[in-house]
């Protein structure tokens, strides 16, 4: 009896956590008629360390592959130290800067990354850089050493990652909270191919028309919401910024466009050059193309053109909408309403958003390295394709993995009379209810 008793005392315990795993899953609605809080910030990733870049390489603190960091950044330069192999690696660093809700920004303020030797010389086509249009929103850009393409920085030893920040006179100058992530991909293998393509599958999207389900965009690239091809659901308020993420297998094209539907007036007439920005990146965070257009509270639409489809070869094109769709993984939406919007709207009612994607393209096979591609957060596999098609973030992905795992463990403890797997079947039903609930949001 006694031994009975600490195995359903396992099992029940093993139970519980997985139901309180569940419970986390994704994340609930809204109380129906609550007043909007205000618009929620970005999320940072979890577990990002805490780093305090240098105006010079002098001292400058040492970043690695396979992480994350939080600084802060105000207009000028941070450098960051890095330390390579000479393994003919590629390194991604890019950086996320967040103005404050309402900054001032201008047209030309911005940011820029690039990797640099210790002798000084930038590394061959390594900058990258983004600015921002009519409003402050989250914006990335994404800096590279290639490993195997650039003698100059092809040695081993120690590199620069210098990020700077433009801010033209009279704009916003302050500190703005900085999130850097360096990336690994490996370095490539024979036969793969190292000269752009010439050709390739364009033209506008042929988007669905069917029945939206609701999913709910995150507040950055660390909580973007997960979305396959169909018609999608969400709201929007000014000054807010929506991101989702969306895997793209190798020779998978994405095509897609975003709309407001009429929103409620305060005033007869107003309008926000900008009011509706749709900007996307690859899963290096790598600025792709972003599109913007006016917005007076009347149904408004954007349409982006179809990326090329997935190549390892793009990264030799000088196209810089070509460039960056270089490698498989989750490529990131971020759409943005104006927070002039406010100004002639009622800003307690939320405007609907549909956004539709279409996904073309057979998955083909992945192209030779020397290495492990996921290691380096890149690749799509089938954990990806079910995120995807749950709807589920990075953190409810990895909260549903660790479910599994439980289950496992439950399964292998042995459920005794049965009365602990009606509990965990009644878990995974909870897990449904809350999963269409969150859609409904």
């Amino acid at each position: 009896m006694g031994r009975v008793r600490t195995t359903v005392r396992t099992g029940a315990v093993a139970g519980a956590a997985a139901l309180g795993l569940v419970a986390g899953l994704p994340g609930a609605a809204h109380a129906e008629g609550a007043a909007p809080g205000p618009v929620p910030t970005y999320r940072a990733a979890d577990g990002a360390k805490p780093v305090e870049g240098k105006p010079s390489t002098a001292d400058a603190p040492q970043i690695e592959a396979g992480s994350v960091y939080q600084d802060t950044l105000g207009p000028g330069e941070r450098v960051y130290r890095l330390v390579l192999d000479k393994d003919e690696s590629n390194v991604y660093v890019s950086a996320v800067v967040r103005p404050a809700p309402g900054a001032k920004v201008s047209g030309g303020d911005g940011i820029e990354v690039e990797l640099m030797t210790t002798a000084g010389p930038t590394c061959d086509d390594s900058a990258g850089r983004a600015n921002f249009g009519y409003d402050a929103y989250p914006i990335s850009a994404t800096g590279v050493r290639w490993g195997a393409e650039d003698a100059n920085c092809a040695a081993a030893g120690v590199y620069y990652a210098k990020v700077t920040r433009t801010s033209a006179k009279g704009y916003d100058q302050s500190p703005w909270p900085l999130e850097i992530k360096v990336q690994r991909e490996p370095g490539r293998g024979a036969g793969v191919p190292t000269t752009a393509p010439s050709t390739w599958p364009s033209g506008p999207p042929s988007l669905p028309g069917t029945e939206a389900v609701s999913r709910a965009g995150g507040t950055g690239f660390n909580d973007a919401r997960a979305l396959g091809a169909g018609v999608w659901r969400d709201e929007m308020r000014p000054g807010q910024t929506r991101f989702y993420r969306v895997p793209l297998d190798w020779g998978q094209q994405l095509g897609l466009s975003a709309e407001l539907s009429s929103a409620t007036m305060t005033k007869t007439y107003g309008s926000a050059s900008g009011g509706l920005t749709v900007s996307l990146y690859s899963p290096a965070r790598s600025p792709i193309s972003d599109k913007d257009i006016s917005y007076d509270g009347k149904q408004a639409g954007i349409t982006m053109g179809k990326t090329p489809p997935v190549a390892y070869e793009n990264r030799f094109a000088s196209d810089r909408a070509v460039k960056p769709v270089a490698i498989a993984g989750w490529y990131y939406v971020a759409v943005t309403m104006g927070g002039k919007v406010a100004e002639f709207t009622e800003d307690a009612t939320p405007v609907p958003l549909t956004l539709r994607l279409d996904i073309t393209g057979t998955p083909a096979k992945a192209p030779a390295y020397k290495g492990s591609l996921a290691a380096g957060g890149f690749g799509v596999d089938a954990e990806d394709r079910t995120a995807a098609k749950e709807g589920l973030t990075a953190p409810e992905a990895a909260a549903a993995a660790g479910n599994r795992s439980v289950m496992r463990v439950v399964a292998g403890a042995g459920f005794g009379t049965g009365t602990l797997l009606l509990l965990v079947l009644g878990g995974w039903i909870l897990l449904g209810r809350r999963g269409r609930g969150a859609t409904a949001a």
